[in-house]
């Protein structure tokens, strides 16, 4: 399918380069098992996360789709009764229509790793005034945990444009930069996750991705480039990630770049994995 990119630019600075590490698939199933196996408990009791190592988990088969994550939600999430199964874009645009933002996301699991998809209304909303309920994505600067200015989402995706979402939607790796709890798509009733959206990417309005260990907050449209370091090593990198608005996190979460295939399906492109790493 088509991929838009008349995204709304927020600010701009002088462009930087940036480098990307592809790494082979053996290292990415392992960082891949690991990071899955060491969330920690407080997520795994609230979200249903403790099988999350299931079989064929770790992208061995060579399967890139996302699958719905609904243990434990099977009377209150919309996609309750697919759990396991693949996601389909139409499924989320379905969902979308009936919520007053337009908006629609899911947990889910993809190469054994736990992950939000978040269906954002970017083609019908990009050419309308940044009013409330109608968002889009929009590429935003990005700063490191000191706030040290890293460069623009456009500077890395001049290096890797797949990293632009595609469809309206968005995959995001779902370990918090905190840490590493497993955040939920509106997992809890309140103001950060109500049915509303504000553009800028402040911590005003709802549909945040919400961690309830700690109660950091991400904006999933707003995109930006960010840094982040290995726990293990200190090894720094750089990625694409969406804006924390609020709580405890240093920075973003990082994007997965997705891609919708001829049936529709929902899958994940599994070569662009830097940030797997910071959770080890």
């Amino acid at each position: 399918m088509a991929k838009e990119r008349n995204f709304k630019t927020i600010s701009s600075e002088d462009d930087e380069s940036t480098e990307r590490t592809i790494m082979n698939r053996r290292k990415f199933m392992k960082y891949g098992f690991n990071s899955a196996a060491g969330v920690i408990a407080a997520s795994f009791g609230v979200l249903g996360f403790a099988s999350i190592l299931m079989p064929g988990g770790g992208g061995g088969s060579g399967d890139l789709s996302v699958k719905y994550w609904a243990k434990g939600r099977e009377d209150s999430a919309w996609y309750g009764s697919m759990h396991l199964q693949e996601m389909e874009v139409e499924q989320f645009a379905m969902e979308a229509s009936k919520s007053a933002s337009g908006m629609a996301g899911a947990s889910g699991v993809w190469n054994g790793l736990p992950v939000n998809v978040v269906y954002v209304p970017h083609n019908e909303n990009i050419n309308s005034a940044p009013v409330s309920n109608k968002p889009r994505f929009q590429f935003s600067e990005g700063y490191d945990g000191t706030n040290k200015y890293v460069g623009h989402f456009e500077d890395i995706a001049e290096t890797d444009d797949r990293i632009v979402p595609a469809d309206n939607v968005v995959i995001v790796f779902g370990r918090c930069p905190h840490l590493c709890c497993i955040p939920g798509w509106q997992l809890v009733q309140e103001s950060f996750t109500a049915d509303n959206w504000t553009s800028g990417g402040t911590d005003e309005g709802g549909n945040k991705l919400f961690c309830i260990c700690h109660s950091s907050r991400f904006d999933p449209t707003l995109l930006e480039m960010n840094m982040n370091r290995n726990r293990n090593n200190g090894q720094e990198f750089t990625y694409a990630g969406i804006r924390k608005t609020g709580g405890p996190a240093p920075v973003g979460q990082p994007i997965i770049p997705a891609q919708v295939n001829g049936s529709g399906v929902i899958e994940g492109i599994d070569d662009y994995v830097d940030w797997l790493t910071f959770c080890d």
